[in-house]
């Protein structure tokens, strides 16, 4: 046990580490952007003296490395700053989008890693016989077509054929749970087709491994039905590589909602960073940069921790 607490406490440390890096990468980023920013925000009839006031109000005469350590400060902090255009606290706003993109990829894990696990079963079931071809192909060319390409279908479908949903998620504060759920079933329903595949070939192929096991061929010779032997014994011994690739596709469903949320105009973290990249309101873009990484080093590092925690020849590697 001592072990793995060592090798969880690395996994923690090499997080943190990661983040900072992430951290002087979007800082770096964004400050070597061409242009000047107070020159894009008061437009190419501001005086010098407008500008110079708004550099300074800006602190982009102090020094880079100054800078980021008071921004990196504050971050720490919980204060992220002013949107630039708007004047608006960048924590306040970014709580609502944060829940609702949440929200988002909380609905759409729902349905994905049940769905993702159930034809992982049925693929492992049927190997090499027509179930398994269908499950593989229809969800390889899911993962194969890119995200607002699905979106637009399933607008076309279910929001202008069939009318089932709206084809835009707009949601509010106060709206009630279902109504909220009706609104966002399209775009949950692509980023489900877009994790789905990665998740189930996963899932096919830990179970696969472990039926070559003798454990796995002394159930089968005590009679056990095919799928009985998967569920009580296969499954069971597979689960730590599938944890692991869920925790990585939750990751994904996190930070990778921004073409989804703009395709669909939903009011998450995706369409406020969109909205205010083309405003170049760059504390904005930093923190939701640093936003999207936390959460997915985040992810990933818990993805870690689990395996190390489920699997013994990871705390044991001699």
């Amino acid at each position: 046990m001592h072990l793995a607490l060592k090798l969880v406490a690395q996994r923690l440390a090499l997080g943190l580490l990661l983040l900072l890096a992430v951290s002087v990468l979007i800082f770096a980023g964004t400050q070597i952007l061409p242009g000047d920013v107070a020159q894009s925000i008061l437009g190419q009839s501001a005086t010098p003296e407008a500008l110079a006031n708004l550099r300074r109000d800006m602190g982009l005469n102090e020094p880079a490395v100054s800078r980021y350590f008071s921004w990196l400060g504050g971050a720490l902090t919980g204060d992220l700053g002013t949107a630039l255009t708007s004047g608006a606290d960048i924590s306040k706003s970014i709580g609502s989008r944060l829940g609702n993109t949440v929200f988002l990829a909380g609905v759409a894990a729902v349905i994905a890693i049940p769905l993702a696990i159930l034809l992982g079963l049925l693929a492992v079931r049927y190997r090499e016989r027509w179930p398994d071809k269908l499950i593989s192909a229809v969800t390889l060319a899911s993962i194969s077509l890119p995200e607002f390409f699905i979106g637009y279908v399933l607008i076309l479908i279910f929001a202008v054929n069939l009318g089932w949903f709206p084809s835009v998620a707009t949601v509010y504060d106060g709206m009630g749970f279902l109504d909220r759920l009706s609104v966002v079933i399209l775009p949950a329903l692509t980023l489900t087709m877009v994790v789905l595949a990665h998740m189930m070939r996963m899932t096919r192929a830990a179970i696969l491994n472990v039926m070559q096991s003798a454990y796995i061929e002394t159930a089968e010779l005590k009679g056990l039905s095919g799928l009985q032997v998967i569920a009580r014994h296969a499954f069971p011994n597979a689960i730590a590589p599938i944890v692991n690739v869920v925790m990585l596709n939750l990751a994904y469903l996190v930070v990778g909602v921004v073409v989804v949320e703009v395709v669909f105009v939903y009011p998450g973290m995706g369409q406020y960073l969109v909205d205010h990249v083309s405003k170049r309101d760059v504390p904005v873009v930093q923190a939701c940069g640093l936003i999207f990484a936390a959460v997915y080093i985040g992810l990933n590092m818990v993805a870690d921790i689990v395996s190390i925690l489920a699997n013994p020849r990871l705390r044991h590697p001699k």
